[in-house]
């Protein structure tokens, strides 16, 4: 009766598998998989993961990049029960090694390229192109099965049910260590469904994925949901815009998302106003905060391209509220209204909720939360307070259901005892045509307590020889006492040549915090 009632992670694929088995379903490089294909691939990439002495509920960290090795590593865990633990590929030394002992993980899946990161008490697996790679292994097992066992999509004798765990999303880790939070196979499936009627996902559509699997916005938000209705997905190795650009060109991707950083990357490509680009419907933007005026660009270039505003954390899977093509207009800032399968509201520091238009902090109920955090009961009882989850996002609520994202709680700045949002100030600065990125943080100050800093990236010099704008600390503060009342002007402005950022494109503000707070 269990398995007749299952809603996995896996069986999304199995399903498609059954009603569109001869479509493509995945292309990486010069691989394709069809439908039928890479249900069969998962099915013995689960063989291969049990084979390995690994039980229901063992951690197999995912080490390495974009990739179909990687997704199918994904989906064999899934099926076969194990715990998928996806690992930034550009964590090295103690952080990696955090993630890696925190999660207990039995088993790495990784780039051979990589797997000399990985300390030497971790058992490691290449994804691909290595003797006893799972791709060469899966192929392996596949031809020495018996001709119903090779074309089975049956699940291994391991597999989960809707309660299981099925993955540990690290959260960015932007103030504080990163947090596993506990995804189950009903909390991830249920966000499917959500990001599939919030984000009109179809059938049809032609989406790249080009930001990293090991992020929960590409593959739970878009590659699992585009898996769940059979469209045919393209992967790459990353946001390259020439490569995006041909395949738009091409009418081969239509569809895209990317962070507010990759967008402005776009944007700010010498191809970008050249090239067609006709044939792209449909933009996804989230992970982090789009600056207004940036948004006004793209959609002064590509009046026609459809933008959907997608927000909300990995403890969530990580989809929670959207906002519409139909629904920016005089909302350009918001993130819109909360999804099919999530509740939200705005509470004060009591949990209280606050009259729309007040500003507090964003709580949900959702079957798509998290189960808590890995091996954090203090963490999680603080998360998970009242019946609900506390994001640690500060939010305003309008009549009509729409959320605006103020700050990050511990991203406000109290400036003279007068709290500032960040985000205000970094959108008053984005006006100035010689600012390419900014990040405004919080630094302690003998006066202020704390003084409204801005840390700029100037804009690349109009003549082409790589260099930057030479615009000053003081033409900015006045620009932006020009547009903010005087106490949100920023005090002070450092210059830097890029922020430091997570790879769903969040700027590390403690990184800032800590390298400019430093007497």
């Amino acid at each position: 009766m269990t398995q007749a009632r299952s809603n996995t992670v896996d069986s999304v694929l199995r399903r498609s598998a059954r009603r569109v088995p001869e479509r493509t379903a995945v292309r990486y490089g010069e691989r394709a998989w069809t439908y039928r294909e890479l249900d069969e691939a998962v099915t013995a990439a689960a063989r291969v993961l049990l084979a390995e002495g690994l039980t229901p509920g063992d951690r197999v960290a995912s080490y390495g990049h974009n990739s179909d090795a990687y997704l199918i590593g994904f989906l064999a865990c899934a099926r076969a029960g194990l715990v998928h633990v996806p690992v930034n590929h550009a964590l090295t030394g103690d952080d990696l090694r955090y993630i890696l002992e925190q999660s207990g993980s039995a088993l790495a899946l990784t780039d051979p390229a990589l797997a000399h990161r990985l300390p030497d008490s971790v058992r490691t697996m290449p994804l691909h192109a290595a003797p006893g790679g799972l791709l060469e292994r899966l192929a392996a097992v596949t031809e020495a099965a018996a001709p119903d066992e090779a074309t089975s999509a049956g699940d291994p004798p391991a597999a989960a049910g809707d309660d299981t765990l099925v993955q540990l999303l690290y959260t960015s880790g932007t103030t504080a260590l990163p947090k596993g939070a506990m995804m189950t196979h009903r909390a991830l499936v249920h966000e499917y469904t959500s990001a599939i009627v919030a984000l009109d996902l179809r059938e049809s559509d032609r989406p790249v994925h080009s930001l990293p699997l090991y992020h929960s916005a590409q593959m739970h938000v878009f590659l699992l949901p585009y898996l769940a209705v059979g469209a045919e997905n393209i992967i790459l190795d990353g946001p390259d815009p020439g490569r995006i650009f041909d395949l738009v060109e091409a009418g081969l991707a239509d569809s895209l998302f990317a962070p507010p950083t990759v967008w402005i990357a776009l944007s700010n490509h010498p191809d970008f106003p050249v090239r067609e680009l006709g044939g792209l419907r449909k933009a996804y933007y989230g992970a982090s905060i789009m600056p207004v005026p940036v948004l006004e660009r793209l959609r002064a270039r590509l009046p026609s391209l459809a933008f959907y505003n997608c927000f909300g954390q990995s403890e969530i899977g990580p989809l929670a509220t959207v906002l519409g093509p139909d629904e920016h207009e005089g909302r350009m800032a918001s993130c819109g209204r909360p999804v099919l399968f999530v509740e939200a509201r705005v509470v004060d520091e009591a949990g209280q909720e606050v009259p729309d238009g007040s500003r507090g902090e964003v709580v949900y109920r959702s079957p798509q939360l998290c189960s808590g955090y890995w091996d954090k009961p203090e963490e999680t009882a603080e998360a998970f307070r009242d019946g609900w989850f506390h994001s640690g996002d500060l939010a305003v609520r309008d009549a009509e259901g729409y959320f605006t994202v103020v700050d990050r709680v511990k991203d406000v700045i109290n400036s003279g005892g007068v709290l500032v949002a960040s985000r205000q100030v970094e959108d008053a600065l984005y006006e100035h045509p010689q600012v390419a990125e900014v990040a405004v943080i919080g630094l302690p100050d003998e006066r202020w307590i704390e003084a409204v800093t801005a840390v700029v990236v100037r804009r690349a010099a109009a003549d082409g020889d790589g260099g930057r704008s030479e615009v000053g600390e003081q033409e900015l503060i006045d620009a932006a006492r020009a547009r903010l009342a005087p106490f949100k002007a920023p005090k002070r402005v450092m210059f830097v040549d890029a922020l430091p950022r997570n790879a769903s494109g969040k700027v590390l503000k403690r990184e800032l915090r800590d390298r400019f707070g430093t007497p």
